[in-house]
This record gives structure tokens, sequence and C-alpha cells, in this order.
């Protein structure tokens, strides 16, 4: 999303997935017997939230506690490459979380170690934190309760950040540390913000979330407060007042390990390209809801330096960013009989409505193309864009229905489009197709151009053919 990297600081795991099938129960027990087929480590904690963003595309660097036990070990195995990992020393043990599953439902979870920083952790780290934190474009705090967030040293890191109006996203533990005052956003969900602000009352709706929401804010001395609703989604409170509810999309939930991370990130990504608190969750609850409906923590595997969810049809990991990433994808989509769809335009400034649209184009297909005017493109139109064509291609790129970001310095994009020859070509409703240059071009290799409404509305939309002839 942007050239500047994302400080993540929280306790990193390991988490290990063992799948297997269940035909018949233990002889000495009513105990189901696992018949393992295979395993699956990836990073947890604040390890998983930090590979997320990572796996976006976005630089990162993740400070936490880590013994060099042999878990400890496997889990920067797992982060080498994907992200810049500086560690402090632990005590007790790396904490590992297996669930023992099948059928996609887990049986069983086993932790084990402690994963505390040792005495001296802060003090280790602090000239690394200070020096990651002084050109941040954001900071998360990932904390899981075991000790680094509430270490002083850190605070007092994040304090001196937070005085410099970096956005920092708090995601909070129910065993955790209070927020630094003056940070940007907390995320706790429902039952944690019960539970931060001492009741256990019933309400789970969107009022009583924004009423828990005003409470933390003032309790921890906070800029906004962010309470998320599962399957709802989530609901903004700020300091001064005024109020953002982010709906969820309906989705199929499968598992929905790793989705508050996922969430988190998310806004700590947003924020770091220039969004404000209200886009950036409205955002991270779309990609949040897309991460479940994908199969959650269990489906994100390491592809290359990247920790993501493959797409099963075209492979995609990180967004492609140039015209030969993009080649190889169409060909890819294309060799397993899926769609390519592509649209385009300035995307300055990149608008819920625009999103909306570029959701709908990516449901008509298997993978989606953006085709970006570059800024000389956009000044010979008679245009000077806000947000220089980088922060434009990254902020696209980091949206979780688009699998690649082309740009064309032309004054259309006939050129780009005539190389990869999308099978729809994806305008949004404030554009008439018949009126468009490109249409011809589109329908000459048995192409079809599409209008989707500007701005979607909840369910799947009905596209807009434009008819041949």
């Amino acid at each position: 999303m942007t050239a500047r990297h994302v400080v993540v600081i929280g306790d990193a795991l390991l988490d290990v997935d063992v799948e297997g099938t269940v035909d018949r129960l233990t002889p000495d027990a009513p105990a189901p017997v696992l018949a393992v087929t295979e395993e699956h480590a990836r990073p947890g904690g604040a390890g998983l939230a930090a590979a997320l963003v990572a796996g976006r595309g976005v630089p990162v660097r993740l400070f936490t506690a880590l013994e060099s036990d042999d878990a400890g070990d496997r889990l920067r195995g797992l982060l080498d490459g994907a992200l810049t990992l500086v560690t402090g020393p632990a005590t007790g043990g790396t904490v590992v979380k297996c669930r023992w599953r099948t059928g996609g439902r887990s049986l069983l979870r086993t932790d084990r170690g402690a994963g505390r920083p040792a005495g001296d952790f802060g003090v280790a780290i602090a000239d690394a934190l200070d020096a990651a934190l002084a050109d941040a474009g954001a900071v998360l705090v990932s904390d899981y309760g075991r000790g680094v967030a509430a270490d002083l040293a850190v605070r007092a890191a994040l304090a001196r950040a937070v005085a410099r109006r970096v956005p920092v996203v708090w995601d909070p533990h129910p065993r955790g540390a209070k927020p630094v005052p003056g940070v940007a956003v907390v995320t706790p969900n429902l039952a944690e913000a019960r539970g931060a602000a001492g009741t256990d009352a019933a309400g789970s709706g969107v009022g009583a979330a924004l009423a828990l929401g005003a409470d933390l804010v003032a309790r921890w001395d906070v800029r906004s407060v962010a309470v998320t609703l599962g399957g709802r989604g989530a609901v903004v409170r700020h300091r001064h007042g005024a109020c953002a509810a982010a709906p969820a999309p309906a989705v199929a939930e499968t598992d929905p390990c790793g989705a508050g991370d996922h969430f988190a990130g998310g806004v700590a990504a947003r924020l770091a390209a220039g969004a404000t608190v209200d886009e950036a969750v409205a955002d991270a609850v779309a990609g949040a809801a897309g991460f479940v409906a994908r199969g959650g923590g269990a489906a994100v595997r390491r592809v290359g330096d990247a920790w993501c969810q493959p797409d099963a049809v075209s492979g995609r990991t990180v967004p492609v960013t140039d015209l030969d990433g993009a080649r190889a994808l169409v060909a890819r989509v294309r060799s397993a009989g899926g769609t390519v769809v592509a649209t385009g335009g300035v995307f300055d400034p990149l608008r819920r409505g625009q999103t909306d649209s570029l959701t709908a184009a990516r449901a008509l297909g298997d993978c989606l193309l953006v085709l970006v005017n570059s800024d000389a493109s956009v000044r010979r139109r008679g245009g000077a864009a806000a947000a220089p064509l980088a922060e434009r291609v990254a902020a696209l790129a980091a949206l979780d229905g688009v699998d690649g970001v082309v740009p064309f310095d032309a004054d259309d994009p006939r050129a780009v489009l005539d190389a990869l020859r999308p099978d729809l070509w994806v305008k949004g409703g404030d554009h008439d197709p018949a009126d468009l240059p490109e249409t011809p071009l589109v329908r000459s290799w048995g192409g079809e151009v599409v209008a989707v409404p500007y701005r979607a509305t909840a369910g799947t939309p009905v596209p807009a053919v434009l008819p041949r002839g």
C-alpha cells in the first residue's frame, strides 16, 4: 500500500495445525482417534498479523521477544525473508498453539510455553525500535497478553511515536496491557470491550457497541475505538463524538482463526497509506470477511516470501504491479479455464464508491487487473494527481480483490488492454460503455464491456453488458 513501512510490536507465537481423519473411537475412552495426514505450521499472534501485512506487499518490521529453542528457531525460519524480524530475549519457552483438526473443524487445541519477555527485553531492542518508529507509516501493537506491550521501554517508545502523530493501532488482549494514551485506534472485539469497560451488559447491537466505544475512548484516553462485531462488521467511536459503522459483507464462515489479526493489520496498512480511521476500518472489515470466507488462518500458506491464502485459480499471492507479471497471471487464469476481468482509472483519491465497484468487478471473474493512469497521463488529461503513481498503485494492490495493478502512460488504456486481452472490461455506472474508446477494441477479440453500479450494495451486483453490434 505504501513505500513506508509498518512496525508491528507484540507477542509472536508458533501456530501448528495437525490435520487428519476420524473414523473410530479409542477402545479405552470415548475419545476420537485422529489418523494424521498432514501438518502445517505458520506464524501466530503478532507473527501472523505481521506476516499478513507483509503479504500485502507492505514492508514490515516485527519486534518481539523470542527464545532460541526449537519452536523459536522454527518460527524464525517461517518469518525469514517475509519481513524484517527484530527479537529481544524471552523466557519460559516459545508459545506453541496446536490445533488438532478434521473435516475443517478443531477437535482439540493444546498450548505450551510461556513466551514472556525477559527483564532486559525493552532495553535490548530500544535503539532499533526508536529508529524504526521514526519513519514508520503506521504501527500495530498486537498484544497477546505475554508482556511485550507492557514493557516500560516499549511503551515509552510508543508514547514518543504518538507524540509525533504516527498512527498507532492497538489490538488489545484481556490479559494484556492498557493502550498507550493517544493512540489512533484500539480494536477490541465486543467481548474484549465489555471486559475492559467492566460490564456484563447483554446488548450486542450497534448502539451498545458505540456506548462501549465511548466509555473506552475516555477510559483509555485514545483518539478512537473500533469495536468489531464478528460477521456484522465494526463500529467506530471517536474522541470528538463522531460515530461510524462498517457492515461486513455476508460470507460463509469456515474458520475465523486469524480474522482479528487480518483486521487489525488491515487497519494499520491503510492508515500507513494515508486513509482515515473510518476508511481504514471499512476496508479492513471487508478484507477480514474475505479472509474468513477463504478458510481463515487454516488456509494461510507461505508462497515464495509471502504468507497469504493462495487463490485456487490464479495462484495469486502478492498482487502483480507490472505488465509482464500481469501477462503471466492472465496465462495462469486462462490455463485453468478462468475469466480475466480488467478495469481502469486514475483512482485519486481512492473513494469508497470505487472500492465497491472493484469488489463488484472481481465477483464477475477469477482475477481482477486494474489499469491505472501514470502521473504524466493524468497531467495530459488536464489534471494533477494528489497522490503519486507509486502510492496509487500500492493502495490498489493492497485491496483484497485486486490481483494486479498495471500503470499505463498513454492517454487511454487501449495499448495495455490489447496486450492483456481480458474477457471483461468493467467500468463504474458513472460511465456509458457506448462512449468508451476501448469498446471496439475489447469486442475485437471477443471480450465484453460491462458496467457495474458505481456504489455497489449488499449482494452480488447484476452487471449491465453492452450488447454486441
